[in-house]
Formats: C-alpha cells, sequence, structure tokens
C-alpha cells in the first residue's frame, strides 16, 4: 500500500511511527483537499505504510492548516475549509488506536482571527501559534506594526472595504488542559509580519525563519519564559538564500536543520543549512538528496537527531491566463521519506542496517538471534527491500 502523493501536509513522529494527514494534491488546475477522516501510518523500521480511518467530530476539507503534536494528541488548527479561512481547532489521540477527532469549543478567551499558513511552537504544555495570513476587520487591525495589509486583496474583496486581509506577526496561546486562548504581551524587536515562514522550538526558546522575499534568509527568537523577541544576525557567512515554504527542525541543544523551500526568484530549493544558535552561524551541510528539492514538505526530528522529510512538491510553475491573472501554480506532489543523518549512527544501528541491506546472505544466521533482536533485524530487512523496489521502480519510469 502506498500512501497518495501530497504537499501542505501534516506530519508528527511518534516512535517508530511517522503520521501523516491532511494535505492537498494538484489536479485539474486546481489543489484539492485529502480526506479528513483517514490517517497514514509510516514504521520508520520497516518502511511500510498503512491508511486507518478515522471518526468523531471530523474535520472539514482543509488546506494550509497548522498541526500540532502534544502529549500523544494532534491538534489542527486554522487553515482553509469550503467557506474560507477559519480559526477552528481539532484534536485527536493518536496513541489510543481509535483515532476519534473531537472539535474543541467552549474556550475561555478569544482565539486568533482566522488564519492558514502560520506555525506553532509547542512547549511546557501549551501551544503557542505565530504569524500568518489572514483576515481582519477595520476596528481588529488595532496596530499596523503587527499587521501588513494585503493591497492585491482589495480585488478578491469586492464591496467588503471594511475587511483587511495580510500578513501578520502576532503571538497566540492555547492552553488545551483548560482550552483557554491567550495573547501573550512581547517584548524586543517582533520580526515582520509574515506567513510560509519555518519555525521549531529549541529548549525554551521558538525560533522563526524566513517567510519574506528578501534576498538572505533571517532567523528570530521568541524567549518562550520571558516573552522577548531578538534577532539572530548570523556572525559570519555564508547565508542561506531568503525563501518560502521550507522547514527548519531541531537537530541538538543548540542546532537546527534548514531545507528546501521557494526561493524569491522562483526556483524550488535543495539546500540543507545548519545553523549553530549559540555561536550564530550557518553552515551548509552536505546530504544525499541534492537531486530532490522540495517546498510544502513536512520535516520532524527523528531517531538519533536524524531530520525525517515526507512529501511535498519538486517543482513550482506558475500559470498566466491571457490577461496575465496569476491563476493556480502548477506542481508535482511526491510521496517519498528522505531522512537526512546529521550525526554518526550507533555502533547498534550500523550492524541492523548492515544485516538488513544484506539479508540474502545473512537471513540464516539473523534466525538464531533473540526473537527481539530477529524482529527488529526484519524489520530493517524490509525497509531495505522496500527501498529497492522504489529504486527499480523509479529508474523504469524514467
Amino acid at each position: 500500500m502506498e500512501v497518495p502523493a501530497r504537499s501542505d501536509h501534516t506530519a508528527v513522529l511518534s516512535g517508530d511511527v511517522l503520521y501523516v494527514w491532511g494535505g492537498c494534491q494538484y489536479v485539474d488546475g486546481e489543489d484539492v483537499a485529502f480526506p479528513s477522516d483517514e490517517i497514514w501510518l509510516y514504521d520508520m523500521e520497516s518502511g511500510k505504510w498503512s491508511r486507518r480511518e478515522m471518526g468523531g467530530e471530523v474535520p472539514p476539507l482543509l488546506s494550509q492548516a497548522c498541526g500540532s503534536f502534544l502529549q500523544g494528541i494532534l491538534y489542527v488548527f486554522g487553515g482553509c475549509d469550503s467557506n474560507g479561512h477559519t480559526n477552528q481547532m481539532y484534536c485527536v489521540d493518536l496513541q489510543d488506536g481509535k483515532y476519534t477527532w473531537r472539535k474543541i469549543k467552549s474556550c475561555v478567551g478569544a482565539p486568533p482571527s482566522p488564519r492558514d499558513r502560520h506555525s506553532c511552537w509547542v512547549f511546557k504544555d501549551r501551544l503557542i501559534y505565530f504569524g500568518g495570513y489572514s483576515c481582519k476587520s477595520v476596528r481588529e487591525v488595532s496596530n499596523f506594526k503587527s499587521f501588513t495589509v494585503d493591497e492585491t486583496s482589495w480585488a478578491m474583496i469586492g464591496s467588503e472595504f471594511f475587511r483587511f486581509w495580510g500578513w501578520n506577526n502576532e503571538v497566540h496561546m492555547f492552553e488545551p488542559g483548560s482550552a483557554t486562548w491567550t495573547e501573550p504581551h512581547t517584548q524586543g524587536q517582533p520580526p515582520e509580519p509574515r506567513c510560509s515562514h519555518a519555525n521549531a522550538t529549541l529548549g525554551t526558546k521558538g525560533y522563526v525563519c524566513g517567510g519574506l522575499e528578501t534576498e538572505t534568509i533571517d532567523i528570530h527568537c521568541l524567549d518562550l519564559l520571558t516573552w522577548t523577541w531578538s534577532q539572530m544576525e548570523p556572525v559570519a557567512t555564508p547565508v542561506p538564500k531568503g525563501r518560502i515554504l521550507h522547514s527548519l527542525t531541531p537537530t541538538s541543544h543548540n542546532t537546527l536543520f534548514l531545507f528546501g523551500g521557494l526561493s524569491t526568484s522562483g526556483q524550488v530549493l535543495n539546500d540543507g543549512w545548519e545553523f549553530d544558535t549559540t555561536a550564530r552561524e550557518w553552515r551548509e551541510r552536505e546530504h544525499p538528496h541534492k537531486d530532490k528539492p522540495r517546498l510544502r514538505h513536512s520535516a520532524v526530528q527523528g531517531k538519533d537527531n536524524d531530520v525525517v522529510v515526507f512529501g511535498g512538491s519538486h517543482d513550482y510553475v506558475l500559470m498566466m491566463d491571457s490577461v496575465t491573472v496569476l491563476r493556480c501554480p502548477s506542481q508535482t506532489h511526491c510521496r517519498d521519506v528522505l531522512v537526512f543523518q546529521t550525526q554518526p549512527l550507533s555502533l547498534s544501528r550500523l550492524c541492523e542496517d548492515c544485516v538488513g541491506k544484506h539479508a540474502s546472505t545473512l537471513q540464516e544466521q539473523a534466525s538464531c538471534l533473540p526473537p527481539r533482536v530477529q524482529e527488529t533485524l526484519h524489520k530493517r530487512m524490509s525497509y531495505f527491500r522496500t527501498l529497492t523496489e522504489l529504486q527499480e521502480r523509479a529508474t523504469l519510469t524514467h
């Protein structure tokens, strides 16, 4: 069973299982959202996919929503449904095996305005949301430093000139235990309003990276204890290109890994960079996936501080009609799982992979090992067998 290719999905990793929900696929000139009543599971050890049905208060079809994983529960906030932007929140327990959705209602405090392409830090049993593209009334736009109006949106909202569309740099916090929304008062210089950026939580700090049409990328830090913003000015060059629709993933207590995205010139990027938050230095990293540029993908921290990337798109072609009005981009979506190794593998992992790669010659010897070890090795054999099949299929396709 193969998972359908997709972009703008939610992916979380729990143990050895990667959970993939939602997203969309380009069909006949439009992005079509995947069903909300199914979730796909990928066994990182065996390389096998499986599908599970979901019930309960199933969310509507959503695109560009923000998914977060806290204490075994997946929370989905915002995005666009058939009626436009939304600020609804849904949650589902991924560890009880029931996959039952619940809509979060009767919250204390006001939720953020409807939005998409925002991000979330998970910290101390809290979900802390930043930025995004949203719609506000004139009364709601009290501070234009925290909201940049999209001037092109006037043509889209017709006669409703009392409403603004644009980008924000707001910080909103949701506490699931009490179902409470608050808007913390931050200090320092916040990032410019933005969406389609990347973010990561590292220790007690939340990081925001990119999301603006700039020549080089910027990175900002919010101390989640003091609510103080600071910009992480690199102390040396080189620095990655500016970009949107990329990913940023923790790989140690002081490093973040940036991958892919869309450059300001419209190029889908395949570069990988490591940012040292202590030294404030960028360093480009060599990796085996240079032939797989990617945007609108997901990235999570895996075993041994690997970075696990799933899906996304490897091209982005803007289409224009006869009067040069921008239409939907044409994209080719992906279904592969890419693993970026950020540190040397353990001796046990090297041995497991060695047996997995040479299963045909070592299978008999492996059968003499303890049952628990055999189970692990059988999964690694399955993983490398699946990988070989996919590579052979790709070769025949090309």
